[in-house]
């Protein structure tokens, strides 16, 4: 079972004054009332709450109660708990009591539903040109305000994902940090479905949910064109997520121009990645301009915007470098659009790999689940999303699906 969720209070003496904080008036989230760190220490039911936390026996050793010193006359506990604990209704209880902010927000990943590699720049990147779409499979991110005054504290539901600044989330908060000289910091839970090395941005994704969280907290300093000229500081893929869900993007990703109305938001999808992710420098090292289409990106624009997705108008340069990095990955691409003729109108990669998305049907073919070779392959149902201006994405009321091994061994009727 996971560790999902860590909490962060404050405790022992200390006065401590922080101005009243004010939050944009508009629709961003879900938040509970911010109180300051003085009206958290008067709260006469937090001694109680967490006297009872502290007394109460874990169940199992793995969940830990760390107390460490934050500032001079205080004390910080770390609470990291199991979901189905009894410490998990114990911290919500502390939560509670001493009203600590909150705001969860949905990160959705992204596709390129074309991807042209147009030159390489002086300074060694490669300029493209491509739509960019978000879609509705993406994670779920927790923040709440730490009373720490130096570190941000990440957890994940996923072992491997780097919970330190190798972290986009935690370089994006600094990075607003930096450009708004505000003080602060947060705990974050990080629920991971979006597959790492897939090609959907979903590191990208939750660097730029991050910036907007931040935002929130700190009362909107910053406006939306800041926070997306800001981000492509610390990644090429994080403005995108700052347009309105579909856009077409130059340079190296960072010029973003939102096209309204790209792609119907019903039109069904199937993701399908295999376990072994593409490299993305490798795949930039493999690749040749030579080897490139000549399809024009504006022409291909208009293609789609006259007459929708077909296979035609799917052109990704980075396919033949990544199936050089990866052949199997070019054989189930072939695999699929030869199972899923009258299925899917394209078949195409994401990005740099290794996802493949079939545009049409939510359902995989079924090969993926009769053999063993396919058996660990990540398959989820998708559909495009987009945003409301001055309003992050909203999770789509009937979430996508992925499918375990468990979930596979039968075909779906």
């Amino acid at each position: 079972m996971s560790v999902s969720a860590a909490a962060y209070v404050t405790v022992g003496g200390g006065k401590k004054t922080t101005g009243e904080r004010e939050f944009c008036p508009r629709n961003h989230g879900s938040f509970d009332p911010i109180d300051s760190h003085h009206s958290r220490l008067q709260n006469p039911n937090f001694g109680t709450a967490l006297t009872r936390l502290l007394l109460t026996p874990l169940t199992r050793s793995r969940t830990p109660i760390i107390v460490c010193g934050s500032e001079p006359g205080k004390k910080q506990v770390e609470i990291v708990y199991d979901p189905e604990e009894k410490l998990n209704r114990l911290a919500d209880e502390v939560d509670e009591n001493t009203k600590l902010s909150r705001l969860t927000l949905f990160s959705p990943c992204k596709v390129n539903v074309f991807l042209r590699i147009t030159g390489k720049r002086e300074d060694g990147y490669h300029d493209l040109a491509s739509l960019f779409h978000v879609i509705s499979l993406g994670d779920t991110i927790k923040f709440s305000l730490s009373p720490s005054n130096s570190k941000d504290y990440l957890s994940t539901n996923v072992p491997g994902v780097p919970v330190d600044d190798k972290n986009l989330i935690i370089r994006a908060l600094n990075l607003y940090r930096k450009k708004t000289e505000t003080n602060d910091f947060f705990w974050i839970h990080l629920d991971k479905k979006v597959p790492t090395g897939a090609g959907l941005g979903g590191g990208s994704s939750n660097a730029a949910t991050a910036l907007w969280a931040a935002n929130q907290f700190s009362g909107c300093l910053a406006s939306e064109k800041e926070l997306q000229e800001w981000s492509g500081e610390i990644g090429s893929d994080i403005p995108f997520f700052f347009s309105h869900g579909a856009a077409y993007c130059r340079g190296r990703g960072e010029v973003v121009q939102n096209i309204p109305n790209a792609l119907p938001l019903d039109l069904a999808m199937v993701l399908i990645k295999p376990p072994e992710a593409c490299s993305t420098a490798e795949v930039y090292k493999r690749f040749s301009l030579d080897k490139t289409s000549s399809a024009d990106p504006l022409v291909l624009l208009e293609k789609i915007s006259k007459n929708g997705i077909s296979q035609d108008v799917c052109i990704n340069d980075l396919e033949p470098p990544a199936f050089e990095v990866l052949p199997s990955l070019k054989k189930l691409k072939q695999r699929i659009q030869a199972a899923g003729r009258g299925q899917y109108g394209a078949v195409f990669m994401s990005g740099s790999g290794s996802t493949i998305v079939g545009i049409g049907s939510p359902d995989p073919p079924q090969f993926l689940y009769d053999e063993d070779d396919y058996k660990d392959v990540f398959i989820s149902e998708a559909s495009f999303l987009t945003r409301k201006e001055n309003q992050w994405y909203a999770e789509p009321p009937s979430s996508t699906s992925s499918f375990s091994k468990e979930e596979r061994a039968e075909p779906r009727g």
